[in-house]
C-alpha cells in the first residue's frame, strides 16, 4: 500500500514538473514572438524570429562552438576535479586535527564569505591570461563546498566507531579507509553537488573576465552582436549541463547514504 502511495506522488511530481516546464515554453514563446528581437528571442521561433532551442540544436554543427564547449569542458573538469582531490582528504585532516582546524579555520572562512568574482583581478595579475589562471578560478569557486560539508561528516563520526576500530589495532590509514571515508562520503557528496553549481558560475566568469574562451566568448560575441537567440542557446545549454551534473550528484548521494536509515 505504502508502496503504491509513493509511485503515485512521484507521478504527481514528475506530472506537475513537465506541467510547468511547459507553461513556462508556452509564456516564453509568446513573449519572444511578441518583443524586440535584439532584445528578446522566442523558444521555438519563426524565420523572422528565430528560436533559442533551434539555435541549440543547429550550433552542434558549428564546429567553432564545438571546440568552445571542449574548451569550457576541459576547463570546468579540471579545476573542478583538482577541487574535489584536494578538499575532500583535507576536510578530513581538519577533523582528525584538531589544531590545524582552530589555526586554520579564521582564514577558510574569510575566505568562503569573500565573493570569489571579486579575486578574479588578482588571479589575472598573478598568473595572467593562461588556462591555469582559469582552473584556479573554478577550484576557487567549488573548493569551499565540499571542503565544509566533508569537514562536518567527518567531525560527526560516532566516537563509538572510532573505539571499535582502535580495539581493532587499526592504524590512521585503516581508520579512513574503514571509517572515515566510507561514512563522510555522504557528506562529501553533497557538497560537490552544491559546488557542481558555483564550478560552472565560476568557469563562465574565468572565460568573461581573463581571455574570452568557451561558452563565455559565445556568449560575449552573441551579446555584442544583439543576437539573443545565441545567447539563450549558450545560458539553455549550460542550464542543462548544470541541473543533469546536479541530479547525478544527488542520486550518488541518495545512494551512499542509504545506510544510514540501517544505523539508526
Amino acid at each position: 500500500m505504502l508502496s503504491i502511495i509513493n509511485s503515485d506522488n512521484r507521478w504527481i511530481k514528475y506530472v506537475t514538473v513537465c506541467l510547468g516546464l511547459l507553461l513556462g515554453a508556452i509564456a516564453w514563446e509568446i513573449f519572444g514572438l511578441n518583443s524586440n528581437p535584439a532584445f528578446m528571442a522566442p523558444l521555438i521561433g519563426n524565420d523572422e524570429h528565430p528560436g533559442a532551442a533551434v539555435r541549440l540544436i543547429s550550433n552542434f554543427s558549428d564546429q567553432e562552438f564545438v571546440e568552445s564547449l571542449i574548451g569550457s569542458a576541459r576547463l570546468f573538469i579540471t579545476g573542478f576535479t583538482i577541487a574535489l582531490i584536494i578538499a575532500v582528504p583535507f576536510g578530513i585532516l581538519l577533523a582528525r586535527l584538531n589544531w590545524l582546524r582552530v589555526a586554520l579555520d579564521t582564514y577558510i572562512l574569510m575566505l568562503y564569505v569573500t565573493p570569489m568574482v571579486a579575486l578574479i583581478p588578482f588571479v589575472l595579475a598573478m598568473m595572467g591570461f593562461d588556462f591555469w589562471p582559469k582552473v584556479v578560478v573554478v577550484f576557487l569557486f567549488s573548493f569551499f563546498p565540499v571542503l565544509y560539508n566533508t569537514l562536518e561528516g567527518a567531525r560527526s563520526v560516532k566516537p563509538e566507531l572510532l573505539e571499535v576500530a582502535h580495539s581493532f589495532r587499526s592504524n590512521e590509514i585503516a581508520l579512513w579507509t574503514d571509517v572515515l571515508v566510507p561514512y563522510t562520503l555522504p557528506y562529501a557528496l553533497t557538497g560537490i553537488r552544491q559546488a557542481t553549481g558555483r564550478a560552472l558560475v565560476g568557469m563562465i566568469a574565468a572565460e568573461f573576465f581573463l581571455s574570452t574562451s568557451g561558452l563565455g566568448k559565445e556568449i560575449m560575441i552573441s551579446s555584442r552582436t544583439f543576437d539573443m537567440a545565441g545567447v539563450l542557446a549558450t545560458i539553455i545549454l549550460i542550464t542543462i549541463i548544470g541541473v543533469l551534473m546536479m541530479r547525478l550528484a544527488q542520486a550518488l548521494e541518495q545512494h551512499f547514504s542509504s545506510w544510514r536509515g540501517l544505523e539508526r
